[in-house]
């Protein structure tokens, strides 16, 4: 094994600590379903890790968790189903989780429904990297929590909705798997897609003095649930990462 195939399989192994642990924990109401798409869609996440974080990275950027039409199918962060086959090249079988929402089935890479945060995000990175290999030489999109819950009408459940000890628990494990992942991408800046994962990774390095000299900062989240990002998303974005200075990370015409 290179080392360079060291830092993929590293970070595989990590993911699993995590989902190990998160595999222990019970959530309250309003959870009633959880879905660790890590589990049943280990193959094309496989297959993303390896093919795309098998390097450090210049720029990481930090989603919150999967939705239910995007990495609940694939195992691939933002993962919009033609994104993923059409720009990021990933195939594969997906299973399904143990106990599955009649209204949220698990299709895997039949799912008909685009997720639009995805869309977005990728097509973004498309129109200005041409090739996802281009992007992922400098950076890479991880998620702070693979989980998806779900409410027993379906609804989706974000990690800041959890009851509070439910949240504690979660945040206190997650936030130890993203300082690994931080300390084995060794960026120069972190960047949180949407308010809480920029607030989790600040809340990480800053609790850890030999990391602070990493960057970090926030660009708007692509959720449709969001009327600002329903305006020139990714006008906004691009000017949010070049007032970070990290767009030279982005745009091939900076490094080609």
């Amino acid at each position: 094994m290179t080392d360079l195939e060291a830092v993929g399989v590293r970070l595989l192994q990590l993911e699993d600590d995590l989902s190990e642990q998160l595999d222990q924990m019970t959530f309250a109401p309003p959870v009633q379903l959880v879905y660790n798409p890590l589990r049943y869609a280990s193959d094309p996440h496989r297959q993303y890790v390896l093919n795309y974080g098998n390097t450090t990275k210049n720029l990481l950027f930090i989603g919150m968790n999967p939705g239910p039409f995007g990495m609940a199918q694939n195992g691939v962060p933002f993962g919009d189903v033609q994104s993923v086959k059409n720009f990021l090249s990933i195939s594969g079988d997906v299973t399904k989780p143990e106990v599955e929402h009649p209204k949220r089935p698990v299709n895997g890479f039949a799912c008909a429904r685009r997720e639009v945060s995805g869309s977005r995000l990728w097509g973004w990175i498309e129109k200005h990297c041409c090739t996802a290999d281009k992007f992922f030489e400098r950076c890479y999109i991880h998620n702070y929590c693979p989980l998806l819950f779900l409410a027993s009408s379906s609804r989706n459940i974000t990690p800041p909705q959890l009851k509070c000890d439910d949240r504690r628990a979660l945040l206190a494990l997650c936030d130890v798997s993203l300082l690994k992942v931080i300390r084995l991408l060794d960026p120069k800046a972190v960047v949180g897609i949407g308010h809480f994962a920029a607030d989790r990774v600040a809340r990480v390095l800053r609790e850890n003095i030999e990391l602070r000299h990493i960057g970090t900062g926030c660009i708007l989240h692509p959720s449709p649930a969001s009327p600002l990002a329903n305006k020139n998303w990714a006008e906004t974005v691009e000017k949010q990462l070049k007032h970070m200075q990290l767009w030279k990370f982005i745009s091939r015409e900076e490094y080609e």
